[in-house]
């Protein structure tokens, strides 16, 4: 029979794939209880899970290397299926665990699981307790001087910043005291989380390497690089100028306070100006979900009702087309084949892409936050949604909708030479740099030596941005006079 004392505790991960900085582990840790580390697989309405099929590859490869981590400390992860409360009752059953500890998370549909948990488990004696750390504030704690949200994203910011810096990270346990006979466990391997027949991830490893080691060394060397001069260079698509570090945060491989703690003290060799651009956009990331706690709705509603009755076209071999990179247009086309190459795109072009979408085209938003959602290992329900709704002047602090981005003057701004564009559309690559983001104005001789037949080896413009600059802007008006 297990006695008061040697009834464990369960380490219940979610999206804090880590042992750095996981204050659900160090609780675990000074219970001074054997700990059952456990993932459940829970439905896709949950919040836990992966977003799309990328993120899918994501979470298996990550799994594997929280697994190869535990194994140091001689314990396995354990994996299992099903409904949260039900596989924590399960495990309870045949361990006799006095209680359950988690991360925090914040999309409502994780927020209505975890309080029906923490409720059952209350009931039944057991102690169920969460912990902060996957965000640098709490939404429900950070509010306006007359206690409501924040609608925008400065006064956030500011408010941020008043708010003094995070807490220090928590490093990583140097012991951690398992059960001897973990429960039984599913394959992840059964999971089918990976790609096959085709598998179309195949090019995601030649740039990403899952796992906690490596973000830490990530982050380390874009603090000793690409930090300082960051400001200049983010924007531009063809430089390795940003963290990405995006998909360590998406299932927390990595902790936003960890990396916000690495900029500290670098006043002697970094400009503060790269420092603080850095910092804020950690800082839209927390602004993300605190839009996405305090209204719900995001990820499927206009924020703002002003474009509810707006006339979307949705015509949908337009759409198909954009989702190939085969719009006519280099630099929309290169951001498109990036993100199905290697389930990532740079921000700068993620926002001319999306543009191109929600006002060249008038396809409703939500099918391109839809198609991200799907295609992106660093899909995030909040980051995502927020931008999305950002760029189509639907959402908080949005761009206006008559912020219309030009692609050709936005490729040649941002991607001078084209080499960018010639990485990804290699149907283009020797076509002079004078001509790479307007193809379609090139001269014939020039395609020619290219090797390039326009409407045959790559498409002409399936829209001419000027015609739909107009029609997008007459449907706005429309839209806001009628309101």
């Amino acid at each position: 029979m297990v006695t008061e004392a040697e009834k464990p505790v369960i380490l219940w991960f979610r999206k804090d794939l880590r042992l750095d900085d996981n204050h659900a582990l160090n609780a675990a840790c000074r219970s001074e209880l054997q700990v059952i580390p456990l993932y459940i697989r829970e439905s896709s309405t949950a919040g836990t899970g992966p977003l799309g099929a990328a993120q899918a590859w994501w979470l298996h490869n990550s799994l594997e290397s929280l697994e190869m981590k535990l194994r140091e400390f001689g314990a396995k992860l354990v994996l299992a299926s099903g409904d949260a409360l039900d596989v924590l009752q399960d495990v309870i059953r045949s361990s006799g665990a006095k209680m359950v500890v988690w991360n925090r998370r914040y999309d409502p549909p994780g927020i209505a699981v975890d309080t029906r948990i923490k409720r059952a488990l209350g009931e039944q004696g057991i102690a169920a307790k969460s912990f902060a750390g996957q965000l640098m504030h709490e939404p429900s704690t950070l509010l306006t001087g007359a206690g409501t949200p924040y609608r925008t994203y400065t006064p956030f910011w500011r408010a941020l910043e008043k708010s003094g810096e995070p807490d220090e990270p928590i490093e990583a346990p140097t012991k951690i005291n398992f059960v001897a006979q973990l429960p039984k466990s599913e394959s992840l391997a059964a999971w089918k989380l990976l790609p096959s027949k085709p598998n179309w991830a195949k090019d995601f490893a030649d740039i990403w390497t899952p796992g906690e080691d490596e973000a830490h060394q990530r982050l380390d060397d874009f603090v000793e690089g690409s930090l300082q001069d960051y400001r200049l260079n983010r924007d531009l698509p063809s430089r390795r100028a940003t963290s990405m570090l995006s998909p360590y945060l998406a299932l927390g491989v990595i902790s936003p306070a960890r990396i916000w703690h690495k900029t500290r003290g670098l006043a002697k060799r970094v400009p503060a100006e790269d420092v603080v651009h850095f910092r804020k956009e950690l800082a839209w990331r927390e602004f993300s979900y605190h839009l996405l706690y305090h209204f719900p709705k995001l990820p499927y509603a206009n924020w703002s009702d002003r474009m509810n009755g707006f006339p979307w076209h949705n015509d949908e071999k337009q759409f198909a087309a954009w989702t190939r990179g085969m719009t006519g247009y280099p630099i929309v086309d290169a951001g498109m084949r990036q993100l199905w190459r290697h389930g990532f795109m740079h921000n700068r072009v993620r926002m001319i892409a999306a543009s191109f979408l929600i006002k060249d085209l008038l396809i409703d938003w939500r099918r391109g936050e839809t198609w991200f959602r799907d295609t992106l290992i660093d899909a995030d329900p909040a980051s995502n949604a927020a931008s999305w709704q950002w760029v189509a002047g639907s959402g908080a602090d949005a761009s206006p909708f008559f912020r219309i981005f030009n692609p050709i003057l936005q490729g040649e701004k941002f991607d001078p030479d084209g080499s960018y564009v010639r990485e990804f559309v290699p149907e283009l690559a020797a076509l002079e740099s004078k001509y790479i983001h307007r193809p379609f104005e090139a001269p014939e001789g020039v395609l020619a030596d290219a090797g390039i037949k326009l409407g045959i080896t790559y498409p002409e413009p399936m829209v001419d941005h000027a015609i739909a600059r107009e029609r997008a802007l007459q449907a706005y008006n429309a839209t806001r006079d009628a309101a």
